[in-house]
């Protein structure tokens, strides 16, 4: 078992001390089989009042609320997690997807329904030409696929961090090479889609199928260790349920 301790910090300041309104903050480590959350902590400066609940991806979603004027705010999260899963875990896959290509069974298609669609324009053609340079043959292994893809997500793609809100478009991200961890999901969520893989995530980024069982993750190593974050003064804490 790998234990593991996750801080994050975010600062914001401002020219002049600003009414504050609330704000969504999605922190929490969500568990699973292979991850436990040990525990994990909220504090914020200046002093808030924070409610939870889980949205629509069962994430566990803290509103922070702020009674007071300020000039700086800063949210910092700490969270521990025990991590169970083997370094190099053999996946379980159906005989049927072995090998790609493979098709859905009729119902699990339906159940797909829009999570099976492509989700960004490619008028060029470029994306789709990058992705299925990763297909080596007509008739190719399915995991080492995935795990090409996720390596050319690596190893293509530089990390850069970004302050402005939402996620490039995967042919943005391949036009400059470089990106934030949320685009490196979003490209590979997108190719995994392009591909056939109907229930690519993008909310997490992950590719599960049915016949796998599994989430397949891009390789993010490169986003981690990109900051270095100090201790603050805080006046309000809130654990997380």
């Amino acid at each position: 078992m790998t234990k593991l301790s996750i801080r994050h910090t975010t600062t914001y300041r401002y020219r002049y001390p600003i009414a504050l309104g609330p704000h969504r903050l999605t922190l929490r480590p969500r568990e699973g089989r292979e991850l436990l959350l040990v525990s994990h902590d909220v504090v914020s400066w200046p002093d808030a009042k924070m409610s939870w609940a889980t949205d629509v991806f069962a994430n566990a979603v803290a509103t922070a609320r702020f009674a007071e004027p300020t000039d700086c705010l800063k949210i910092d999260s700490k969270a521990v997690v025990d991590l169970t899963s083997a370094a190099w875990p053999v996946f379980d896959i159906a005989a049927s997807a072995i090998t790609y290509p493979f098709s859905y069974g009729e119902h699990e298609w339906k159940d797909l329904g829009g999570l099976r669609e492509v989700q960004y324009p490619d008028p060029s053609n470029l994306f789709q030409q990058w992705v299925r340079a990763f297909v080596r043959s007509g008739s190719t292994d399915t995991l080492s696929l995935l795990k090409d893809l996720s390596g050319g997500v690596s190893n293509e793609i530089a990390y850069q961090s970004r302050e402005a809100e939402g996620t490039q478009s995967p042919l943005e991200t391949l036009a400059v090479r470089s990106g934030t961890c949320r685009d490196f999901a979003v490209l590979f969520a997108e190719a995994a889609r392009l591909l056939g893989f109907g229930d690519a995530n993008q909310p997490t980024g992950a590719s599960k199928t049915p016949h796998t069982g599994k989430n397949l993750l891009p390789d993010l190593s490169k986003c981690s260790g990109k900051a270095r974050f100090r201790q603050t003064p805080s006046t309000a804490s809130a654990k997380s349920p």
